[in-house]
C-alpha cells in the first residue's frame, strides 16, 4: 500500500508544473502574437495622400466712405410746459355773483377778459362812508386854517412887536387836521381798491387748466378759484449729457444773447399727426443734476397756440416732445453707416489685395444710422459692415454686392 502512493505522488508532479506553465504563459502568448498582428498590418497599410488645406475667403459686405460738410445734432425730450402759470384768487372774500363763460376748463380769454365778479354792495357801501370821513376831515381842516388866520390877525392888530407862537396860530391844531384828513383819504383809497378787486379781470392772455368753484358760492380771501396758464411761450426741459454739450456747445449757466439761442426742432404725434414746432435754446441750468448726471437746458417756443402752431397743432403742456438741437458744423467730415464702426473707435477695412485690415480711427459724433470720423479714415475707402467674428489683421476676404446695391458692368 505505501509503495503504491509513492508511485502516484512521483507521476502527478510534473504534471502539475506542466499545467501551472500553460495557466500563466497562454495569455501572454496570446497578447503578444495579438500585439505583433497589429504592428505587421499597421506597417503593411498605405500611407495616406498629403493634401494641403485651402484658406477660405470669409465674405464681407462692404461700403464707400464718404465726404460731406455736416451739422451735429443732438436728440433729447422732455415734457411742454407753460412758462407763466397761476392759480386765480379772490383778493376780498363775498358772493360769486358772475363768471365768464370762458372762465371754465379749456376756455381761452384774452387780458384784461373779465372772468368773475364778487358781489360788491358791502364795498361800494365802504366807500360812501370813507368819502364822508374825508368830507369830514376836510372841514375840520378848514376851519383850524380859518382859525389861525383869525389869530394872525388879533395878533397883528395887538401890535406887542413880537411874533405869534405856533400855539397861538393854532398850528398844532391844523397839523392834526391835516393828519386826518390823510388818514380819510387813505381810508377812502383802500376802500375803492376793495371795490375795484370785486372784478377778476386776466392778468394775461390764456387758456383755463381747471376750475374749482360755481356761480352763487361764496368765496373767501386767497381762495382758489382755478388754474390758468399764458399762452405766449412754452418750454420744455431737456435732459443733456457731457457728449450733447459738447456738440452743440453749450456748457454751464449758458443765456442766450438778445434772444437768439440755439436752433431746435420739437416733434410729437397728435391725434396720428406728426407735428412739428421751431423754437430756440435760451438758457441752461447753472448745475449738474446730481442723480442724473445731466444738464438740464431749456428750450423756448413763441406763440405755441399761433404762428408756431403749424398745420394747425398747438403746441399745448403737458405733451411729451423729441428735441432736435443744432449744434457744430463740420465741413469735409468723413461718413459711414454705423454698422461700420467697430467698437468706439476701430473700423474694418476692404483692401484692394482682398485682405481684411483693421484701422483705429478718431470719432466726432454717431447716431443710429451714421458714424462721423475726424482722423484714420478717408474718403472712398470701402469699410466692412457685415459683422465679422473673430477678425484679424490680414485675414482673407471676398467682398460681396449687398442686397441693396446695384451690381455694376464691367
Amino acid at each position: 500500500m505505501t509503495q503504491y502512493s509513492e508511485n502516484i505522488a512521483i507521476v502527478s508532479g510534473p504534471k502539475l508544473w506542466l499545467r501551472r506553465f500553460l495557466v500563466f504563459m497562454l495569455p501572454l502568448l496570446v497578447l503578444g502574437g495579438a500585439i505583433f498582428a497589429v504592428i505587421l498590418m499597421g506597417q503593411m497599410k498605405p500611407e495616406p495622400e498629403e493634401k494641403e488645406d485651402e484658406v477660405k475667403a470669409l465674405p464681407v459686405l462692404t461700403s464707400l466712405s464718404q465726404s460731406e460738410n455736416v451739422t451735429l445734432s443732438v436728440t433729447a425730450q422732455g415734457e411742454v410746459q407753460p412758462r407763466t402759470q397761476i392759480n386765480l384768487v379772490p383778493q376780498v372774500s363775498g358772493k360769486l355773483t358772475y363768471m365768464s363763460p370762458k372762465f371754465i376748463e379749456g376756455g381761452a380769454f384774452n387780458k384784461g377778459d373779465l372772468l368773475g365778479r364778487i358781489e360788491a354792495v358791502e364795498y361800494e357801501l365802504r366807500v360812501v362812508q370813507a368819502k364822508a370821513n374825508v368830507a369830514q376831515a376836510q372841514t375840520s381842516l378848514t376851519r383850524e386854517q380859518s382859525e389861525s388866520e383869525i389869530a394872525r390877525r388879533d395878533w397883528q392888530e395887538l401890535g406887542n412887536g413880537e411874533a405869534p407862537s405856533a400855539l397861538t396860530l393854532r398850528e398844532p391844531q391844523m397839523a392834526e387836521a391835516s393828519a386826518r384828513l390823510a388818514a380819510a383819504k387813505a381810508q377812502l383809497a383802500e376802500a375803492e381798491l376793495q371795490l375795484a378787486r370785486t372784478h377778476l379781470y386776466a392778468p394775461f392772455s390764456g387758456r383755463v387748466t381747471e376750475r374749482f368753484v360755481n356761480q352763487g358760492g361764496y368765496v373767501t380771501t386767497g381762495q382758489k378759484l382755478g388754474e390758468i396758464y399764458a399762452t405766449n411761450i412754452m418750454d420744455v426741459r431737456l435732459p443733456l449729457t457731457n457728449t450733447d454739450l459738447g456738440r452743440i456747445g453749450l456748457g454751464l449757466g449758458y443765456q442766450a444773447a438778445a434772444r437768439q439761442g440755439v436752433p431746435v426742432t420739437l416733434s410729437a404725434n397728435v391725434g396720428g399727426v406728426e407735428a412739428r414746432w421751431d423754437g430756440e435754446i435760451i438758457r441752461t441750468d447753472s448745475r449738474f443734476d446730481p442723480e442724473t448726471r445731466v444738464l438740464y437746458a431749456y428750450a423756448e417756443v413763441r406763440d405755441p397756440f399761433g404762428k408756431a402752431a403749424k398745420d394747425g397743432v398747438p403746441l399745448a403742456p403737458g405733451l411729451f416732445v423729441t428735441a432736435k438741437i443744432s449744434g457744430e458744423a463740420v465741413e469735409n467730415a468723413v461718413i459711414i453707416p454705423r454698422s461700420a464702426l467697430r467698437g468706439k473707435d476701430q473700423v474694418y477695412i476692404a483692401a484692394s489685395d482682398e485682405t481684411l485690415q483693421i484701422r483705429p480711427v478718431t470719432v466726432r459724433a454717431s447716431d443710429r444710422d451714421r458714424a462721423i470720423i475726424m482722423a484714420g479714415l478717408s474718403a472712398g475707402e470701402s469699410v466692412v459692415t457685415s459683422p465679422i467674428r473673430g477678425a484679424a489683421e490680414g485675414m482673407k476676404i471676398d467682398v460681396v454686392t449687398s442686397l441693396d446695391q446695384p451690381e455694376t458692368d464691367g
